[in-house]
């Protein structure tokens, strides 16, 4: 019997059927709606440097408007990954009901809170609001620079905001605050300026706020609200649809995959009509006069070193193989739009742990395939494979997160959540799958057997070596998605809104495409050259994509970036790593089982009785 994907047991199959559903529920939403005059409740959410997406701080951190007791929103588990830390404001809103230049507070500044300020507008410290689901962004503050000779650096702090929303009916679409037609409150460099018509002198200063709100009928509907906003451009559009470049990547590989498949079909043809012709004994009979990779059928299936370290990569790979496939299938049905905030960030955790049986199940069936005895251990180090750095990652980073008072440190009742989703969920699930695939794995299935004593290997050329083989099995999958991974990149590193998950399914299915065929046309030269270590090979061919992802990853960082500084720089270094490591277990389970299947396929063509 086979391990694979598609062949879970049908309870398995059942049981993540009825969990698609539950998670269809999980994320569904409907429109809120409000009579004319109903308060729209606004939520201060979170204020950070403009160029360090991911450091992020609550914003009533800053010395701001805010109520005696602050009243924090209830959080999805989504929301609270993705550092948003909702909290009632000052601001009242009242749906169509305009209001000009109402007083929201008056602040008397000290000349610590005016330097917190003058540093926060000097690091481009932007916040983001929330109303009805839907974020609204703008700056702290102003600052100009001019003149060299001499030189002029002014600072100004938003003492007054104008609201913009937009509706249809009883549905808020859209909002935005503008700082049109607005002076900004000069922030001196001392003390004792004059502010909003107030001196206070002695270093502190006073201040008055304000806000105006403005109310515009949409023809948009609810339900097409996403659109609304995500034309929208506080932020810079730096996505702009590469349409010839992505099409010219897939011409590339389509012409690669033709000419493997071509040259590779040929080259086969010839050799098994030579060694069919020449075949006259059994299968254990050998031909002295014979190369290639015929000679080499009674080691070719001789199971590997670390039997118990492949089959968990294997499991690992096929459960995040299935968890980027669902992934992906539910962004393509609308669940990840631009107002369910973090709800990629909860499919995510869900699927993850929901998917462990496939691990299991994948592992511990092909380790019992193989000969393998110690089940226990082999269940264990598939849970931990990936948890295991995960969770120290999550440790360093979530350390410098909290030393920095970042929104983006988890609280610890969301670690304990997540700690028993694994604990409760996921492990159990792996031990489960575990079970099930020992006791359905019969047996291996080779087309030959394999001899007590292993035939010497013979010296390879330097382009056989498995440094090279890994460059470029790794080079040509990362190739393929070299376009779709700068999108990415400005989609997780950055605040775009990524909706090409079309193409990104594309791409993925190319991604895997191409994997699965370089692996086998390198396995093959490897057979060729009578060398039948092919396993951990096959493995580690286009698994090496990864490194490649990480190099690529420290280039965007340098050259299409301005991140900087500790807290930026240690979780996108660190959370690159886990994502280089996913697309080589990923990548090196489908180009295993590629070059097995292979590797059966040209054995079994052999005439050998």
């Amino acid at each position: 019997m086979q391990c694979g994907i598609g062949l879970l047991p049908g309870g398995c199959q059942r049981t993540m059927g009825l969990h698609c559903v539950l998670i269809l529920c999980l994320f569904s939403s409907w429109a809120v709606g409000y009579k004319q005059g109903d308060n729209v409740t606004l939520y201060v959410n979170k204020v950070g440097p403009y160029h360090n997406p991911q450091e992020t701080y609550h914003y009533y951190t800053l010395p701001v408007c805010r109520p005696e007791k602050v009243h924090h929103k209830s959080l999805s588990l989504g929301e609270v990954l993705d550092g948003d830390r909702m909290a009632e404001s000052l601001y009242y809103i009242r749906f169509r009901e305009n209001v000009e230049k109402k007083p929201l507070c008056k602040l008397t500044l000290s000349e610590k809170q005016v330097d917190e300020l003058r540093e926060a507008i000097e690091e481009l410290f932007y916040f983001e609001f929330v109303l009805d689901d839907v974020p609204i962004w703008g700056f702290v503050g102003y600052i100009e620079e001019s003149g060299f000779l001499p030189h002029s650096h002014k600072v100004g702090l938003w003492t007054h905001l104008d609201f913009n929303i937009e509706y249809n009916g009883d549905s808020v679409i859209f909002a935005n605050v503008s700082v049109k037609d607005v002076k900004p409150v000069p922030l001196e460099e001392g003390a004792g300026a004059v502010v909003g018509g107030v001196g206070v002198g002695g270093g502190s200063l006073m201040v008055t706020h304000t806000y105006s709100v403005h109310w515009f009928e949409s023809p948009l509907p609810h339900s097409r609200r996403a659109e609304r906003l995500r034309d929208y451009s506080f932020f810079p559009k730096t996505l702009e649809i590469h349409w010839l470049s992505i099409i010219n990547s897939l011409v590339l590989v389509v012409l690669l995959l033709g000419f493997v498949i071509i040259i590779l079909m040929r080259v086969l043809k010839n050799d098994f009509a030579r060694y069919n012709v020449e075949e006259e004994g059994g299968c254990d009979e050998l031909d002295q006069g014979d190369n290639g990779w015929k000679i080499i059928h009674t080691d070719v299936f001789r199971f590997p070193p670390y039997k118990s370290l492949l089959c968990a990569v294997l499991g690992v790979g096929a459960q995040f193989l299935t968890l980027a496939t669902g992934i992906i299938f539910m962004a393509l049905l609308g669940m990840f739009n631009v107002h369910r905030h973090g709800a990629i960030n909860s499919a995510a955790i869900v699927l993850y742990a929901l998917t462990s049986c496939v691990s299991g199940y994948v592992s511990c069936c092909f380790y019992t395939q193989i000969n393998g005895q110690r089940w226990v251990w082999n269940i264990i180090l598939t849970s931990s494979l990936f948890s295991a750095p995960l969770f120290l990652t999550w440790s360093v980073v979530n350390s410098i997160h909290w030393w920095s008072g970042s929104t983006q440190a988890l609280p610890a009742t969301t670690v304990l959540l997540i700690l028993g989703a694994w604990v409760l969920v996921g492990f159990p699930l792996t031990v489960i799958g575990g079970i099930v695939g020992k006791n359905r794995a019969g047996s291996f299935q080779a087309p030959c057997r394999t001899r007590n004593i292993a035939r010497q290997i013979p010296t390879q050329p330097w382009y056989k070596h498995t440094a090279v083989h890994m460059a470029i099995g790794g080079f040509l999958p990362f190739s393929a998605i070299s376009v779709e991974l700068y999108y990415i990149f400005a989609t997780v590193w950055g605040r775009e809104h990524y909706t090409l998950y079309g193409i990104l399914l594309c791409v993925f299915a190319i991604l895997l495409s191409v994997g699965a065929c370089i692996s086998v046309a390198l396995t093959y030269f490897l057979l060729s050259g009578e060398d039948y270590q092919w396993w951990w090979r096959s493995v580690l061919s286009t698994g090496s994509t990864g490194l490649f992802i990480f190099v690529y990853s420290v280039f965007y960082y340098r050259n299409r970036s301005s991140m900087s500084g500790l807290v930026q720089s240690t979780e996108f270094f660190g959370y690159s790593l886990l994502t280089a490591m996913v697309f080589s277990l990923m990548l090196g389970s489908v180009s295993f089982w590629a070059s097995l299947a292979f590797i059966r396929y040209i054995y079994r063509s052999l005439k050998m009785d």
